[in-house]
């Protein structure tokens, strides 16, 4: 009996707890039920919220379209360098200086051409054959082929030269416009860096027409800046557009001590007139005024007491040049030259350089508080 009873009270517990489970269970399911019903109604709320609620005004649409145009890909930069690579030149030179001790001692050094014609004419910087001894030209296929010094033209206010290598058959390069570029076109800068061989980088242009002070202390203007690399034997390497074409002539001279992502060439719309020249005449013809600049700061003005904080100060002037036989004299503030306003020495030098040999040039300056109006007759800068 007593197992008996023992057995019921097992199965009443037994069907107890199998009915509270299957209320529970519904139970679940219930508010699952409940709560994704909630969630779809809140959601629905919320999507007639977006596109018709109050501060949007149904501007926005209830569904923003994503764009799936593609940038354009850029050209491949190998196929550029593959193409103007075997015009590109490396030159290697040996000057004999004075040492400290008053010795005769070697002196390396290396830079960068470009063959500008199949008959072996190079382009390069003229720093990089200035005073040199001997030049060699290593040219892509491996050759070394010596270089004629005293063939050698070149121009020192253009920093340009050209070299001739007894070669036919040489891969030229093509020229392109330098005006066409813009900020931000690719370009690819080929040549000798650091003397350890053809080498390419790449970058963009990011500026155009600068005007810069080279390490010698001369203003060069009309310059492309770019952050292409630009390193110690790159001076006279082409730099080319995506074309393949040379659009400036590396300047290594150029880049500042420090300064990364930023070096310069000598645009070809600049440098093409003036190789033709010593192409053709073996040198340049540069109007001549016959003076020294500084250009006007807070300094010059109180050093000299100056009535204007704005122009080019004359600090030289030439005897018998064209500037004396005018009239100017040191201490004059140059402000107008050929109807330009000058307002650097840069800017002088440039509209000396685009005034007419022979003819007069019109002189605005102040001396001490007094303007003046003079004109020069402009000659042939001495070789």
């Amino acid at each position: 009996m007593r197992y008996m009873r023992n057995t019921r009270f097992f199965q009443t517990c037994a069907v107890i707890i199998i009915s509270l489970a299957l209320v529970v269970t519904s139970g679940c399911q219930l508010f699952t039920q409940n709560q994704s019903e909630t969630t779809t109604e809140s959601s629905s709320e919320q999507q007639t919220e977006i596109g018709t609620g109050s501060p949007l005004n149904g501007t926005l649409s209830t569904q923003i379209q994503i764009s799936t145009t593609t940038s354009e890909l850029l050209p491949s930069i190998a196929d550029v360098v593959a193409a103007v690579k075997p015009s590109v030149v490396a030159i290697n030179t040996e000057a004999v200086t004075l040492d400290f001790f008053g010795r005769y001692v070697p002196q390396e050094g290396a830079g960068s051409g470009w063959i500008i014609s199949s008959d072996g004419l190079i382009i390069t910087n003229n720093h990089v054959i200035a005073d040199a001894q001997t030049i060699n030209v290593t040219l892509s296929d491996g050759r070394s082929l010596p270089v004629d010094v005293s063939k050698v033209v070149s121009d020192a206010i253009s920093d340009l030269a050209v070299l001739k290598v007894n070669a036919t058959g040489l891969p030229a390069v093509k020229i392109g416009d330098s005006n066409r570029l813009r900020v931000g076109d690719w370009v690819v800068a080929i040549g000798n860096s650091l003397g350890e061989g053809i080498r390419a980088t790449q970058g963009i242009i990011s500026r155009q027409d600068v005007t810069i002070t080279d390490d010698s202390g001369q203003e060069i203007s009309g310059l492309i800046e770019t952050d292409a690399a630009i390193n110690p034997g790159n001076s006279g390497g082409p730099l080319v557009n995506m074309a393949g074409e040379v659009i400036g002539i590396t300047n290594a001279k150029t880049v500042a001590t420090g300064v990364e992502g930023v070096g310069y060439a000598i645009g070809t719309n600049e440098a093409i007139p003036i190789i033709q020249e010593l192409i053709n005449k073996g040198y340049v013809t540069w109007p001549y005024l016959g003076v020294n600049t500084y250009t006007v700061d807070n300094y010059a003005v109180r050093q000299y007491n100056l009535n204007v904080d704005e122009g080019v100060l004359l600090t030289y002037i030439e005897a018998n040049s064209p500037a004396a036989k005018a009239g100017l004299q040191a201490g004059d503030v140059v402000v107008k030259f050929n109807g330009q306003a000058v307002a650097t020495g840069a800017e002088l030098i440039h509209a000396i350089h685009e005034a007419e040999i022979g003819q007069p040039a019109e002189i605005i300056f102040w001396r001490g508080n007094e303007q003046k109006t003079i004109s020069a007759i402009l000659t042939e800068r001495p070789r």
